[in-house]
């Protein structure tokens, strides 16, 4: 009986340095490189494009029919590629650090998308933007770190989907009120921000959601 046991202990061992030499099925769904990806675009899931100098003027974006997570991330565009509107299953876009104003109308159907970075933008409009940010109701996370943003539009008060919010890093001098009305925050990161010292004792306060100051 011992040695049944000893047996399946060696047998399950091996099993396990198999399994671990084995590359997982969401690794070998993830790409860095846009011309690999174009072999077999069904296959990606995940793109991660960021700090290269990539020419995405004639890209079919609808072929990546499973894409979910996108970064284009530092790869110093002026304007925000239209076609990605064709990603129909994106969950998480990332375009920070990058020179554009706007974002584009298209984006506009981008309905399953739920995490935005829009961080170290240097030319970024956010007022304009917001027709298109207002129009993606399933965002839950929006990032606007280090924007140099001094205060948010009007508009911003209808981003009731959001429940993570994170301004940090911005020149803000007292806590926005639009943030007030968004009923299903339950984070936002406001460090390093230029606020009054008072806002410190807002720590204790029940704002309903929790508020990171430092």
């Amino acid at each position: 009986m011992k040695k049944i046991v000893i047996l399946a202990l060696v047998l399950l061992g091996s099993i396990n340095v198999m399994t671990s030499q084995t590359p997982s099925i969401s690794d070998s769904k993830k790409f860095v490189s846009l011309s690999q990806a174009l072999l077999s675009p069904k296959e990606v899931i995940s793109l991660d494009l960021s700090n290269q100098k990539v020419v995405l003027d004639n890209v079919d974006w609808s072929v990546f029919i499973n894409l979910e997570y996108l970064s284009l991330k530092n790869d110093n565009l002026t304007v925000i590629p239209e076609g990605i509107s064709k990603l129909t299953n994106l969950k998480t876009l990332d375009l920070s650090g990058n020179n554009f104003k706007v974002l584009p109308k298209t984006l506009k159907s981008l309905s399953k998308l739920q995490v935005l970075y829009l961080n170290d933008e240097k030319q970024f409009d956010l007022e304009k933007s917001m027709d298109v940010l207002n129009s993606l109701t399933g965002l839950k996370e929006l990032h606007l770190e280090n924007d140099k943003l001094q205060s948010l539009p009007k508009q911003f008060e209808n981003m009731k989907s959001l429940e993570m919010l994170y301004l940090n890093d911005n020149n803000f001098m007292e806590l926005p009120k639009q943030i007030m009305r968004l009923d299903h925050l339950r984070l936002l990161d406001f460090k390093n921000n230029k606020v009054n010292p008072n806002l410190q004792d807002m720590k204790n306060l029940n704002f309903g959601f929790k508020l990171i100051l430092e």
